[in-house]
């Protein structure tokens, strides 16, 4: 097996007292899509930014394309390997699109007539050729996102990072952006991924990490993760419509109205499931046997509202955490 594109061991990094990233292991694999994800103040952002070299290390050893980053002298021989799409959108507004990539293509090091030829082999490659003379503020927020990527791609880097490159954008630039993407892994380019989207992280990702308070709470493939973590599947039953409020003693708050015959069809649909957690009038089943489980909802709630859906990443996080990806 090759040397991995990136490994840390004991990776750490403190702003005075508080630990952003502490002391977390792991490798990435060259040629895959590999993901970071977590709340808000999780670590990833920082551990991103140690990668791209916009960080200096803070202890350990983080070890990427061959070369110790925490030798900071290295960073020219690392940064002219690495592409990055950073989350803002911060093309120069006032250039036109091919304008954009021509400039940047010459901090690495191409000639006017290199730039100039891979700007356009990558202007295909992300389909904006027919916008390569529009101003760039003229652009939606998807074509900027791919405009980003194709500057990101304008060194030919053996390893390109990526950080939240959909957000804010409609289902159908999202949907054709992951199609670049894919495109970039059947050319075996080594991707590094944040993401606040689950199904983004399901559909991209070969594995990942879960980080929480600057550790790695969970990693591996994504359905290895949900088949370790949770069940196949969820039922989520919700019985405000016309049983009144959930409480968390299993009882429905409803004026008047008595609450035992519903306290007792929670008590069976919990006793059919692996895990469940209640939250104000939803009550979610971690079930194997979905369609079971639905049916026999049904019938003990008639008048409740119950869905059937495949577990997702966000419920590994909740089991580990307790806590929404997005907190």
């Amino acid at each position: 097996m090759a040397d991995p594109a990136v490994k840390a061991v004991n990776l750490r990094k403190n702003y005075g007292d508080f630990v952003a990233v502490d002391g977390i292991d792991f490798e990435i694999q060259r040629g895959e899509c590999f993901g970071f994800l977590g709340p808000n103040g999780a670590g990833k952002t920082t551990t991103m930014r140690m990668i791209y070299r916009a960080s200096p290390v803070g202890s350990g050893s983080l070890l990427i394309l061959g070369h110790e980053a925490a030798q900071g002298h290295r960073d020219r021989a690392i940064k002219g390997r690495i592409g990055v799409v950073p989350q803002e959108d911060n093309l120069d507004t006032e250039l036109t699109l091919r304008e954009n990539l021509q400039v940047f293509a010459r901090f690495y090091g191409l000639s006017k007539a290199q730039a100039a030829t891979r700007t356009d082999e990558l202007l295909e490659f992300v389909q904006l050729r027919e916008k390569a003379d529009a101003k760039a503020f003229q652009l939606s927020g998807g074509m900027k996102r791919r405009a980003l990527i194709a500057r990101g791609l304008l060194g030919d880097p053996e390893l390109l990072v990526l950080d939240e490159p959909t957000t804010g954008l409609d289902p159908q630039a999202r949907i054709n952006l992951w199609e670049r993407l894919r495109d970039l892994k059947r050319k075996q380019a080594t991707l590094i991924l944040t993401t606040h989207y689950m199904d983004e992280a399901e559909q991209l990702c070969d594995r990942l990490v879960i980080m929480d308070k600057g550790k790695i709470v969970a990693q591996g493939a994504p359905k290895a993760l949900i088949r370790e973590h949770v069940s196949s599947h969820v039922v989520e039953v919700a019985v405000s419509a016309q049983s009144g409020r959930l409480q968390s003693n299993g009882r429905v708050e409803t004026p008047g109205v008595s609450s035992d015959g519903v306290v007792a069809s929670v008590s069976e649909l919990t006793s059919m499931a692996k895990r469940h957690e209640q939250h104000h009038d939803r009550l979610l089943l971690y079930v194997d046997n979905g369609e079971e489980v639905v049916t026999r909802a049904a019938q003990l709630l008639p008048d409740a509202e119950t869905l059937l859906r495949r577990s997702t990443l966000e419920d590994v996080f909740l089991k580990i955490t307790g806590r929404g990806l997005i907190e």
